[in-house]
């Protein structure tokens, strides 16, 4: 069962911060000691302990150099550089617009070859028409407040970076609770051609689309948050406020498990279709 991807996040911070206090303790130095060698107050030495406010790369040398441990810096840095890169708040990933975001994963795409997504809210951005897509990106950009909305500029730049799924030598496998069929993001006409794309994505060689009925009795999986699942290496969670990003071995392989059982409750071919064309015969 796959830990909370913000606890994830956490719990990364808090190694390091443990790790650094652990170099304090072993060099027999106080908070305020430790404060004093480095040259700040000791308010700071207790945030970094607690994982409240994560070191720089110039602390974390300061803070090694003062407990006579410079050789373990520069291992220390990357454990926090990893661990800050896991949590990025989706604030600080706008404030260039929305089009920008799309375009920032067009290499993780191309450099993946088997794509695996469970979404419990929005047919997933790889499988999303410009109209939908524009639905999505307008609400984002309301909801965070953008000075400049570019949602139809960004939603085409989705589009295009979808064309990925007509590459040979890739697979993805993709699967949506049927709650998502009935989620009106976008207005009708959008919804309907959105639904109508999803009727032909079998015909797609590279693509498997698995629908989660709403009637599954003795569900293995109750509806998780979206997630994507990148070869094996790579596990992006989509929260409320930021992308958390896993890359721990064991984690990955949590979310692949959960991701095989809810999998294993899909439906495909025509009772997939049937459960589409019910979505559709349903709009205003």
């Amino acid at each position: 069962m796959p830990t909370s991807p913000s606890s994830s996040a956490q719990a990364a911070r808090e190694a390091v911060a443990a790790r650094l206090r652990s170099l304090r303790k072993e060099a027999g130095l106080t908070v305020v000691e430790l404060a004093n060698r480095c040259g700040w107050h000791h308010s700071k030495t207790s945030r970094i302990e607690n994982a409240i406010t994560g070191p720089t790369a110039n602390d974390i040398r300061q803070w090694c150099a003062a407990t006579g441990a410079q050789s373990q810096a520069r291992d220390i840095i990357v454990q926090s550089v990893n661990a800050e890169s896991m949590y990025r708040e989706w604030r600080h990933q706008i404030r260039r617009g929305l089009t920008e975001l799309q375009q920032n994963s067009v290499k993780l795409f191309h450099t993946t070859s088997l794509f695996r997504v469970y979404s419990s809210t929005l047919v997933p951005g790889l499988l999303q028409t410009e109209g939908y897509a524009a639905g999505v990106l307008g609400v984002a950009a309301r909801f965070n407040e953008l000075p400049v909305d570019d949602s139809a500029q960004a939603a085409r730049a989705r589009v295009d970076r979808s064309r990925v799924i007509h590459d040979p030598g890739r697979r993805f496998v993709l699967l949506i609770e049927e709650s998502v069929l009935h989620c009106q993001i976008a207005d009708a006409d959008a919804m309907a051609a959105q639904l109508g794309y999803l009727l032909t994505v079998g015909a797609i060689p590279t693509v498997a689309l698995g629908i989660i009925p709403a009637t599954t009795c003795l569900r293995s999986q109750w509806p998780r948050e979206t997630f994507h699942v990148y070869d094996d290496q790579l596990v992006s969670v989509e929260l409320i406020s930021a992308r958390v990003r896993i890359n721990q071995p064991p984690e990955v392989a949590l979310y692949v498990k959960a991701f095989e059982e809810l999998r294993g409750m899909a439906v495909y071919g025509a009772k997939a279709r049937a459960l589409i064309l019910k979505a559709i015969e349903a709009l205003p």
